[in-house]
């Protein structure tokens, strides 16, 4: 069954005029991407806050990093004419300079809670800053897992040496003790499952693309303890002429059904990106035993369609409010946060069965 998600009328829901920046040289360009998880009686996020250094000459361009010399982790700028030959900036999100790949601007985590899960308040400070050399050129798309009376933060560390996923364990969102690098580059997009599954831990990830014209795929591996992984396997691939032809990866936690575990995953053809399902076995999730023919949002929404980054859709969380209420908490545009109003019956009605033929 195809559907388009039911978004909040009052989208987007946090902007980044909403976020504070952190110092006052630097201004907040984007506020999205956030992980999600229902703590008590209040919705938690972490957000994905992007800052830029403000410039006092358009006719320059500042190259930011993070100075690890730093208390907390400074972030430093090398200032750059715009006319130079050696440099490149015709993707928003980074800045080609001298043959070298920099980000254009440089993420941290942020905490923001709500009641009703429509109206958060957006902590005044930064809570998980860039840290260590794995980090300088920021921290993103966090995934939050309730597991075993903790949460386990999973996000993207982006640095000289590539893009690798670290772990955090907090359990009130304020104190995180970081439990090390558990994908090495190139990998992004893993997701924890909040359960085991025949005693064993299992995450999605995403490896990046190979020479030999292998697209970027969803793998899953599994581990005793969420810090050794291990068992990888190929779990789903992009489909040629589809709306999941280019790239694929992991989205929100999955959500354990009677039929298997939901995911909502994404995937972009060119810059479009879009969100689909698909239904795992629940004792063995690298079976897929269905997944969505359409996706179940698209870029639609003149938020969405435009941005730092425009056409995109993106979800790193979605809350399950009761046994079939889920809120799906999605980037939009690369810059702002939205959120959509689904069901647990309806999502599981977009997944169409697959053989392990057709799963690719």
């Amino acid at each position: 069954m195809a559907i388009e998600l039911k978004r909040y009328e009052h989208n987007p829901i946090v902007t980044p005029a909403d976020v504070p920046p952190s110092s006052p040289d630097l201004e907040v360009i984007g506020a999205f991407n956030a992980g999600a998880a229902l703590v008590g009686d209040e919705i938690v996020l972490l957000l994905r806050v992007a800052e830029r250094p403000i410039s006092a000459d358009s006719r320059r361009v500042g190259i930011p990093r993070v100075d690890l010399s730093e208390t907390g982790g400074h972030i430093e700028v090398e200032w750059v004419d715009r006319d130079v030959p050696e440099l490149d900036l015709s993707d928003p999100r980074g800045i080609l300079y001298k043959g070298r790949q920099y980000l254009s601007s440089v993420s941290h985590l942020r905490v923001a809670r709500s009641r009703d899960g429509f109206h958060f308040a957006i902590d005044p400070k930064p809570t998980v800053v860039p840290s260590t050399p794995y980090e300088v050129y920021g921290v993103e798309d966090p995934r939050i897992t309730p597991i075993d009376g903790a949460y386990y933060v999973s996000y993207t560390a982006v640095s000289p040496m590539g893009v690798c996923v670290p772990l955090l364990r907090t359990t009130d969102f304020v104190h995180f003790e970081r439990l090390g690098v558990i994908f090495p580059p190139e990998n992004k997009n893993v997701v924890l499952f909040p359960d085991r599954s025949s005693g064993r831990y299992a995450a999605f990830h995403r490896p990046a693309g190979s020479a030999f014209g292998s697209t970027p795929d969803i793998w899953l591996a599994y581990s005793p303890d969420l810090l050794h992984w291990g068992d990888h396997r190929r779990l789903m691939g992009t489909r040629a002429g589809m709306w999941d032809a280019g790239r694929i990866g992991g989205g929100a936690v999955p959500i354990e059904t009677p039929k298997g575990w939901l995911a909502i995953y994404h995937a972009a053809v060119g810059s479009r990106y879009c969100l689909g399902t698909v239904l795992l076995d629940r004792e063995a999730p690298h079976r897929v035993l269905g997944r969505s023919v359409d996706p179940i949002m698209t870029p639609i929404e003149p938020y969405e369609r435009a941005g730092f980054f425009g056409s995109v859709v993106f979800t790193c969380g979605a809350v399950r409010r009761s046994d079939d209420e889920v809120l799906v908490y999605y980037g939009a545009g690369d810059s702002t946060l939205g959120v959509a109003m689904t069901s647990v019956s309806e999502l599981l009605e977009t997944v169409e069965p697959v053989s392990a033929l057709t799963a690719a």
